[in-house]
C-alpha cells in the first residue's frame, strides 16, 4: 500500500505497534483512549475558540492521522488527511453537579474509535457547573501520548489568547510529524543505532533472570513456587480488564521539598520516585532485586517534543540495591541505570519482551513486573500558560474503564499548586483502592524520610518507617 484515498501511506512505528500488541489481547477496545479536560475560570468566546481548535489541527499533522488496513498484506498503515472539518461540539453542563458532568465525560472516554479511515480524536467545548469554560479532548493512543496531548491543548489556548488578548505572542510553529516518522522508520530499518541498542538490551537481559515482587509481599511468588520451586515470575495480572482510576494528591509544599532535594542533588524527580517505589517493594518482599516497567517519552529534541504523535516506549527497569547502601547511593544507582537506558529507548519494546521470553521461558500469564510507571514532568504551567496571568485553570483525566495491566501509576503535576497527583489506573480484580492507598502512603514516607536522612543506609531508614 503506497497511497490510500490519494494520501501517501506510512508503516506503523514501533511505539504504535506496541499499542497494538496489547490492544489485540484486550476485549475492550477503549483501552486505547485518553480523555482529559482543561477549563479556565473566565468567559470564553466560543466561536473564537472553535477557530483556534481548527487552526491547531491545521498546525499539527499527528492530530490528523488516519489508519488503513491492507487486506492483502494483513498490515495497518497510517496517513494524514489535509484538514479536520468535523463540527466541534459545544456542551453546557450548567444545572448539573460536577459529579454528573464528570460522569458524562467519563462515558465519552469509554467509547472506542472506529479504527479504519476514522478520526482518532474528539474535541468538545464545555462549560462546567462551576462556571469554568474550556475543552474536553479524547484521543486514541495511536496518535498521541500525554506529552503530545498537553502540547496540543496548549497550542489551542495560546492561539485563542493571541486572537483575543493584546501582547500575547502567536505560538511558534509545531514540528513535522512526517519528518520525525521517517527518522523513526529509518532507525527501525536495521540501522547501526538499532543494532547497538539491540546489543545493549540483549546483554542486559542475558545477565540474569529478574524476580517478581508483590505489592503486599511475596505471596504471589510463593504461590508460583508451589508448582515450580525455581519460579521467579508470578501471576498478578487478571483476565478481567475492567479498571478504575484512583488519584492521591500530594500538596504543593511537600512536593516543593522533594523538588528542592532533587535540584540540590542534581537528580531527577523520576529517580526519586523510582527510589521510593522500589524501596517499598524491597521492604515488603525482603528482596534487594526489584523490577517494574518504566515508560520513556522519547522527546529529547525540539523536533521530537513538538511533532506530536505517540512516542512512548516502555521497558522493565531493574535495580539491585543492598540495604547497606545509603538512600542517596541508591538514587545514584537509579540515575546511572536510567541514563544508560535513556540512550537506547528507541529500541522496539515488543522485540525486547520477545527476546526475554525466549531467554527465560515462563508460565503464560505470569510476569516479573508488578506495575508500570510514568512520570510526567511537563505541566501547562511550564508550557507557557502562565502568560494568562492570575487566571486559574483546572485539568482532569478521565478513566477509559479498561487496562491490560494490574497497576499503572502516572505521576503528574497539578496546575493549581504544582503538587503531585499519583494517578493509579488498575484492574479492579487485581488491586484494591485500599492497597493503593497503603502503597502511596509508604512511597511518600520513604521519600521524605530518605531526603531527610540521605546518608543513612536504606536498612536503617526502613526501620524508621
Amino acid at each position: 500500500m503506497k497511497t490510500h484515498k490519494g494520501y501517501k501511506t506510512y508503516p506503523l512505528t514501533a511505539a504504535q505497534k506496541f499499542h497494538f500488541f496489547y490492544l489485540d489481547r484486550c476485549p475492550k477496545k477503549e483501552v486505547m483512549n485518553i480523555g482529559t479536560s482543561l477549563t479556565i475560570e473566565v468567559e470564553l468566546d466560543v466561536d473564537e475558540l472553535r477557530k483556534a481548535i481548527y487552526k491547531a489541527y491545521e498546525r499539527c499533522e499527528a492530530m490528523r492521522l488516519r489508519f488503513a488496513y491492507d487486506k492483502k498484506e494483513k498490515k495497518w498503515y497510517q496517513y494524514i488527511v489535509e484538514k479536520e472539518e468535523r463540527e466541534i461540539e459545544y456542551v453546557d453542563f450548567t444545572g448539573k453537579t460536577m459529579e454528573e458532568a464528570e460522569k458524562i465525560m467519563t462515558e465519552w472516554t469509554q467509547v472506542p474509535f472506529e479504527r479504519e479511515d476514522s478520526p482518532m480524536s474528539r474535541i468538545v467545548i464545555i462549560k462546567t457547573p462551576d462556571g469554568n469554560q474550556g475543552l474536553y479532548l479524547l484521543g486514541d493512543h495511536m496518535i498521541l501520548d500525554a506529552q503530545s496531548l498537553i502540547m496540543f491543548m496548549r497550542d489551542i489556548i495560546e492561539l485563542y489568547c493571541n486572537a483575543k488578548f493584546e501582547g500575547v505572542e502567536y505560538p511558534k510553529e509545531m514540528r513535522s510529524y512526517i519528518e520525525q516518522l521517517e527518522k523513526d522508520l529509518a532507525y527501525e530499518n536495521n540501522s547501526k543505532a538499532q543494532q547497538r541498542d539491540r546489543e545493549f538490551f540483549h546483554k542486559l537481559i542475558d545477565e540474569s533472570e529478574p524476580i517478581f515482587n508483590g505489592i503486599e509481599g511475596p505471596q504471589p511468588l510463593l504461590e508460583a513456587r508451589k508448582k515450580n520451586p525455581a519460579a521467579r515470575s508470578a501471576h498478578f495480572i487478571t483476565q478481567h480488564v475492567d479498571s478504575a482510576l484512583d488519584t492521591f494528591h500530594l500538596e504543593g509544599e511537600p512536593t516543593a521539598r522533594l523538588m528542592k532535594f532533587c535540584e540540590e542533588q542534581h537528580v531527577s524527580q523520576q529517580c526519586l520516585l523510582i527510589m521510593g517505589m522500589r524501596t517499598y517493594f524491597q521492604k515488603l518482599n525482603g528482596n534487594e532485586d526489584v523490577s517494574f516497567n518504566v515508560a520513556y517519552a522519547r522527546r529529547a529534541t525540539l523536533a521530537e517534543k513538538k511533532s506530536g504523535g505517540t512516542r512512548i516506549h516502555s521497558f522493565p527497569f531493574r535495580t539491585v540495591i543492598p540495604e547497606d547502601k545509603t538512600f542517596l547511593e541508591g538514587i545514584h544507582i537509579i540515575r546511572d541505570g536510567q541514563n544508560e537506558i535513556f540512550r537506547h529507548t528507541n529500541f522496539d519494546p515488543v522485540e525486547y519482551f520477545a527476546y526475554r521470553a525466549q531467554k527465560y521461558p515462563i508460565e503464560p500469564g505470569t510476569s516479573y513486573e508488578p506495575m508500570s510507571f510514568t512520570y510526567q514532568p511537563m505541566t501547562q504551567k511550564d508550557q507557557g500558560l502562565n502568560k494568562l496571568g492570575d487566571i486559574k485553570y483546572k485539568t482532569k483525566w478521565y478513566p477509559n474503564g479498561a487496562t491490560t495491566q494490574a497497576m499503572y501509576l502516572t505521576v503528574m503535576h497539578r496546575p493549581e499548586d504544582n503538587g503531585l497527583d499519583f494517578n493509579f489506573e488498575h484492574q479492579t480484580a487485581a488491586v484494591t483502592k485500599e492497597q493503593l492507598e497503603y502503597f502511596y502512603y509508604y512511597i511518600c514516607k520513604i521519600m521524605f524520610k530518605g531526603i531527610e536522612k540521605a546518608y543513612m543506609p536504606i536498612g536503617d531508614i526502613l526501620k524508621l518507617i
